[in-house]
């Protein structure tokens, strides 16, 4: 498809496509919108910035609008479910862009927020209901929505709402809908469990994989800098002086991190403000407004936090922290080079954190290029693509480094060696944002199983370093 006059869709939707000046369909849209008509389930792995949003929101209100009926009281005919408040807000909006001459009945419904107006929004029924899947389960108990009139249902980034622990909300929310409904699920890659939820959930789905029209490693500069982890701030005070012109966007792996930092950008000076789950809804809302609108040059943000973040004047991203998880690296880095731009992504690592980067790196399959700023460089010496053990941890390996045993590891020297029950050493277990605070929904799935088969994973190909480097096409830039 070359136009979205292609595709058959309501007159009164490609008003507002015109409206919008969108031109050229996305490949997700392409390959997506068709079978989403004909009232195919499908499985959609795409990355951000690919247009997915539109590859369901257009077939979804074209369906509306083709039957028009007012929907049953306290219920809705779709259901959206999304992992964080901004990411639904942004759906939500793209549904009213979209159908903004269709005239459908929409409401968000996320936490953070009272829940009277939500309860009000929803008592007389709704075409479109966005939300999150804690909050939706709050009124489900409080019997202030039915989700028995569900005709389809979407889960958007269903792998970053398994990072939260959402898995069993999704499941529990899931067993409440009509059995005959279409299911449209969205990932950026396909963990085991998101693959066994599909399975359960869909109905001979379609499969789309894409990648973005212009891969994202020929118009992001990826590198990393090897500094102590003293000297991080100085370094990131560095680096924003120093290259950053444009807005910037700053990673940490916690809450905390992302104040600390804030306070030690203040101190140097520097303009800065964090954006985490502690935030409260009106928070988080004035800071991603004054960041849309350019008056904020730096925003610092927890992973989780981040998603809906679609601002197009990020020039820079700074891991401030690594991830401990490495598909969490793909989606940070792609909240720049949005639109047809360029961008440009830089990551700190310390001593502790290389096994986080051997990790990206297996995941993306490129090595990226590192200097070296530590006060005492070492050799390290994980290999670059490193066997993992059947848990998906470093096996005996810590920050890297490979574990000392003494005298064959069985406790010699009056130094017992602690060991779980598979006869490994313990390690310390990684956390992410949520389980530092005690907050994480479901323990057991703390985070996402390392990605093991590459190519069922849309993100690997496209953060391949392409060879050789080919000068920008003329696509249109309001091609979405």
């Amino acid at each position: 498809m070359t136009s979205f006059n292609d595709f058959g869709l309501a007159a009164p939707i490609l008003r507002a496509l015109t409206e919008e000046q969108y031109v050229t369909p996305t490949p997700i849209q392409s390959d997506g919108i068709p079978p989403v008509l004909n009232g195919r389930d499908i499985i959609g792995i795409a990355q951000t910035g690919t247009g997915k949003t539109a590859a369901f929101a257009l077939p979804i209100l074209n369906r509306i609008a083709a039957d028009r009926r007012r929907p049953e009281r306290k219920s809705c005919r779709v259901l959206v479910l999304s992992p964080t408040r901004e990411l639904s807000g942004q759906i939500l909006d793209s549904f009213r862009t979209y159908g903004r001459h269709v005239g459908i009945s929409s409401a968000l419904v996320i936490g953070g927020v009272p829940m009277g107006r939500q309860v009000r929004e929803v008592m007389n029924g709704l075409d479109v209901l966005v939300a999150t899947p804690g909050r939706l389960l709050d009124l489900l108990r409080s019997n202030g929505v039915r989700l028995n009139q569900v005709e389809v249902l979407v889960l958007d980034e269903a792998d970053r709402m398994l990072d939260m622990g959402f898995i069993h909300d999704i499941r529990t929310i899931v067993a409440k809908l009509p059995k005959e409904r279409q299911t449209l699920l969205f990932s950026a890659t396909m963990p085991r469990e998101i693959a066994d939820l599909a399975t359960q959930m869909l109905r001979d789905p379609v499969r789309i994989a894409v990648t973005p029209a212009a891969s994202t490693a020929e118009r992001i500069a990826q590198r990393v800098i090897m500094v102590d982890k003293p000297a991080k701030s100085a370094l990131l005070v560095e680096t924003l002086r120093a290259e950053c012109t444009g807005q910037t966007l700053v990673f940490t792996r916690t809450k905390h991190g992302a104040d600390k930092v804030v306070k030690q950008l203040h101190h140097a000076g520097l303009s800065a403000e964090a954006i985490h789950g502690n935030k409260s809804q009106n928070q988080r809302e004035r800071v991603l407004g004054a960041f849309r609108a350019g008056k904020l040059k730096t925003l610092v943000a927890t992973d989780i936090a981040a998603r809906g973040i679609d601002v197009e004047g990020i020039s820079h991203v700074i891991n401030f922290d690594l991830p401990n998880i490495a598909e969490s690296y793909v989606h940070r880095i792609g909240r720049t080079a949005r639109a047809g731009a360029e961008g440009i992504a830089i990551s700190f690592c310390d001593n502790e954190e290389v096994s986080f980067l051997r990790d990206i790196e297996k995941l993306i399959q490129t090595r990226l290029p590192a200097t070296e700023r530590r006060s005492a460089p070492r050799s390290d010496a994980a290999p670059h693509h490193r066997p993992q053990n059947a848990n998906g941890r470093n096996g005996n390996r810590r920050n890297g480094q490979p574990q000392r045993r003494n005298g064959g590891g069985n406790g010699h020297n009056g130094k017992p060696q602690h060991r779980n029950a598979n006869g490994h050493q313990a390690q310390q277990p990684r956390r992410n944002e949520h389980g530092q605070q005690g907050q994480q929904r479901r323990q057991e799935n703390r985070h996402a199983p390392a990605a093991s088969a590459p190519d069922n994973i849309a993100t690997v190909g496209f953060m391949r370093q392409p060879e050789p480097r080919r000068a920008p096409g003329d696509a249109s830039r309001h091609t979405r």
